[in-house]
């Protein structure tokens, strides 16, 4: 090991409610967001609307983490990347992971704890949000810089949607669903990533173009010759969202005779409710409702042994590495 600089990586996801009553906390941290809930004197009005919004949301969400074991396996998830980026980073410089959820434990007060009980080098701020938004990626940035000065040169990776190892990542989940099934070539690809609200596109937001150039350079990569389509889901509230909508997107499949698909949700690296349930459950039941007598969906990436490597290097080429951990890299 020729560099011995040490370095500290902090890793950001969303976070979730790890059991049922976390469920109604959650939700207020998450609708207190200014990226979240922002319109004309929302300063005033975001902390009652956050406890009215989470107050009444929370016995339906509730049961549908009830019905996904009881409560998000993110926390568990993204710590196992944590660790797995960790053990990857070993053979070329000393580094260590430490997870920072926006809306829930371990938060990025509690992050920020535990990255100042080492001492490191360097920092590397790796949100696992591949496309950026403002709603994402910039939110958790923004709260960790209100709350951290930093005194150590720090490294930012803002998105990674067009990494080769990535899309490979998604290209091999793809490909192992697609092998089991009879006929693969028959089976419709739904491509859906979480929506995202219109006023935040119109506002200059780049997710979407990030979105759409990832489902292209998959599809690229897989070379199926599968029909396509790419939609969005998770809506919240009256305003206007990106479309077409995942619901949407089934009801004019089924009407088309589409009768076999399966289910890529292409912006999530962890599972989490919105592909256990929203779309595991409430998409399956839809879906089948409508006639679609074979519906699948692509497990998340989790800890895949190519997510990892992507973010490995990401890591390594924001400290000034080049290693070739991930040899598929450009």
């Amino acid at each position: 090991m020729t560099d011995e600089k040490r370095i500290a990586v902090v890793l950001f996801q969303l976070g979730g409610p790890d059991t049922l009553p976390a469920v109604e906390p959650f939700l207020y941290n998450l609708f207190c967001d200014p990226d979240i809930i922002n319109f004309p004197g929302s300063f005033l009005a975001r902390k009652p609307l956050a406890k009215l919004i989470s107050t009444t949301r929370s016995k339906t969400v509730r049961q549908k983490y009830a019905e996904i074991g009881g409560g998000s396996p993110i926390r568990r998830l993204t710590e196992q990347q944590a660790r797995a980026l960790e053990i990857a980073l070993q053979p070329h410089l000393p580094a260590r992971t430490i997870v920072a959820m926006r809306y829930w434990h371990p938060d990025t007060r509690e992050a920020i704890a535990a990255l100042e009980s080492e001492p490191f080098d360097e920092l590397v701020l790796l949100p696992l949000y591949p496309h950026y938004s403002f709603a994402t990626t910039g939110s958790s940035l923004k709260e960790w810089n209100r709350l951290y000065k930093p005194k150590v040169p720090v490294h930012v990776i803002d998105h990674f949607f067009d990494h080769p190892d990535y899309i490979s990542g998604i290209v091999e989940r793809i490909n192992a669903v697609l092998r089991q099934l009879p006929h693969p070539g028959d089976v419709h690809l739904v491509f859906s990533a979480h929506g995202l609200p219109m006023a935040l596109v119109e506002k200059g937001d780049p997710y979407p173009q990030h979105i759409q150039s990832t489902v292209q350079m998959v599809c690229e990569m897989g070379a199926w010759p599968n029909p396509h389509a790419l939609c969005f889901q998770s809506r919240v509230g009256p305003q206007k969202w990106l479309q077409p909508s995942l619901t949407a997107t089934l009801e004019d499949l089924a009407r088309d005779g589409v009768r076999r698909m399966l289910v890529v949700p292409i912006s999530f690296l962890t599972e989490h409710i919105e592909t256990l349930h929203e779309i595991n459950i409430e998409a399956r039941e839809q879906a089948e409702s409508l006639g679609v007598h074979d519906f699948h969906m692509m497990p998340a990436l989790n800890d895949s042994p190519l997510l990892i490597r992507a973010l490995a290097d990401l890591v390594l080429r924001a400290v000034g590495r080049r290693s070739g951990v991930a040899s598929l890299a450009t």
